[in-house]
């Protein structure tokens, strides 16, 4: 973690000499970031560490002489240091990330599209957010064992949601958990969806993570869960004893229909500088369900769904935020805390528990 007031200072490494000049020009946009070098391959990125230790590591998947999976466990095990992967859109690739996050990443990020202005610009949000959250990263927090520029201006939910009806939510027997997370919550969404049974109440999920990888990441979870575990499609029912996380790249709302739920993807600008946004579902939420519903904020940089869950909190839902201590990152329950939006804050550990004694109390 840099000292305050001092640079957040980057290790670059990629084999792509594009690729480490698009990333070096993308991250010192942000006066708070410095990148103290590159290297082509974990060879020269061993001996850049050994000069001057980096606050946060950019590491590509697939280099020469070393791949960035085994790089990755080398530091996790000798000298941890928060480390952001990069890679390539590909389903293939999906599968490598999933890996490298268990293995002890913080976050990933895409590869910069270079020429491409506007991607650059939503690419360069993001990339920056993940270094900042990975700075501040409390390492091996819910770990398995295993060896920007300035303020970018923010759009609220109402860029994408359709105008509220005023209609009053009549209260039904079901309950939806809605939950947001971003740095450090695919760990942190391993612990709590492995502790609920196959009855729980439905349950849609937004984790910050690159189109292409949410469907790997759903994959991972259903073969480790009892509940079901899937990527999100438009139009698909909310259901109990299964989990909906919303595709990478794409929005995501919860809506009514009679006293069934259903979710909507849809495309749409970014909103509090992500896309999917935790303030889209749970703003939507706050509409469709009211008192039905029931939020939780997790481990996460920024402050994406700080004002959707205050919403929630408002139209009666049951409101909940991760710790702290459990935290790899503080900053969205923290937000959403200050926001006014929080019944209560729990360890993650304690986060299933919460969500079937809300069922049980409807």
């Amino acid at each position: 973690m840099p000292l305050p007031g001092r640079k957040i200072r980057v290790l670059i490494i990629d084999d792509s000499a594009s690729v480490r000049q698009a990333l070096t020009h993308v991250l010192e946009e942000d006066p708070e970031i410095e990148v103290m070098g590159a290297a082509s391959d974990p060879f020269m990125a061993a001996k850049k560490i050994q000069e001057e230790l980096p606050d946060v590591i950019t590491l590509d998947v697939e280099m020469p002489r070393m791949d960035g999976i085994t790089f990755l466990r080398k530091i996790m095990s000798q000298r941890p240091i928060p480390v952001v992967m990069c890679s390539s859109l590909t389903e293939e690739g999906s599968e490598t990330l999933m890996q490298a996050l268990e293995a002890g990443a913080v976050d990933i990020i895409l590869k910069p599209k270079i020429g491409a202005a506007d991607h650059l610009a939503e690419s360069g949000t993001r990339i920056r957010e993940a270094v900042k959250g990975a700075a501040v990263a409390r390492l091996g927090t819910n770990r398995r064992s295993t060896a920007a520029s300035g303020p970018t201006a923010k759009l609220t939910a109402d860029a994408v949601l359709p105008p509220p009806t005023g209609r009053a939510m009549a209260k039904t027997t079901e309950m939806v958990a809605c939950i947001g997370a971003s740095t450090g919550g695919t760990e942190a969404l391993r612990v709590l969806l492995e502790q609920l049974p196959a009855n729980s109440p439905g349950i849609v999920i937004v984790q910050h993570m690159p189109e292409k990888f949410t469907a790997a990441f759903a994959k991972r979870l259903n073969s480790l869960c009892e509940v079901e575990v899937k990527e999100a499609a438009h139009g698909d029912p909310v259901l109990r004893g299964h989990v909906l996380i919303a595709p990478g790249d794409r929005h995501m709302m919860l809506e009514r229909q009679g006293a069934r739920y259903h979710v909507a993807v849809r495309e749409g600008p970014l909103v509090s500088r992500h896309r999917p946004s935790v303030d889209v579902l749970f703003r939507s939420a706050a509409r469709a369900a009211g008192a039905n519903a029931m939020g939780v904020i997790m481990t996460g940089m920024g402050d994406d769904g700080a004002r959707g869950m205050a919403e929630m909190h408002q139209a009666g839902a049951y409101t909940v935020a991760q710790d702290e201590a459990s935290s790899i990152v503080f900053g969205m329950p923290k937000e959403a805390i200050a926001h006014g939006g929080v019944d209560r804050i729990l360890p993650l550990d304690q986060l299933a528990r919460e969500i079937l004694a809300a069922d049980r109390r409807r």
